[in-house]
């Protein structure tokens, strides 16, 4: 069995890129499905080989996100949970704004995947209070919505 070793939270914040991140996230997702989650599955989920998501898993382990036993499946570190949380609102938040906006649901599906990782907290925090604000002022939002269907963009 491969334990997860603690880290600070500098180092894994430096491991975290989009690779590692889609894997948190779809972890997560398969052990809110099927209470568990197995390389088979992931592979299949990621569209990636049992052997590329095996080595993957292991590094995550050494990384302290994911508790890995060889044959048996895997679990995610509290650490690796809280990645996978955030990536899961960060999914919903620009999900949900892009739909706000009226983007065709697969143009909305396809932009996420492309821009979410490269998103600064900041960025994020001020695209969660936008769509807050329009929850809370949907005039506002008609009112943009109206303007966008006349309005010509410069180039």
């Amino acid at each position: 069995m491969v334990t997860a070793k603690p880290r600070r939270r500098t180092e894994a914040a430096a491991s975290r890129s989009e690779s590692t991140e889609d894997h948190l996230e779809r972890i997560q997702e398969l052990v809110e499905q099927k209470g568990y989650a197995r390389v088979a599955d992931l592979a299949v989920s990621l569209g990636l080989s049992r052997s590329a998501v095996s080595n993957m898993v292991r590094r995550l382990a050494n990384r302290g996100f994911v508790n890995y036993e060889k044959y048996r499946g895997f679990t995610l570190t509290g650490e690796g949970r809280a990645v996978a949380d955030h990536v899961k609102v960060r999914h919903e938040t620009l999900t949900e704004m892009l739909q706000l906006l009226g983007v065709s649901p697969e143009t909305v599906k396809q932009e996420v995947e492309a821009i979410e990782h490269h998103l600064k907290p900041e960025t994020l925090q001020v695209f969660s209070k936008l769509v807050r604000f329009w929850r809370q002022h949907p005039g506002d939002l008609q009112a943009f919505l109206k303007y966008n269907k006349t309005a010509r963009v410069e180039t």
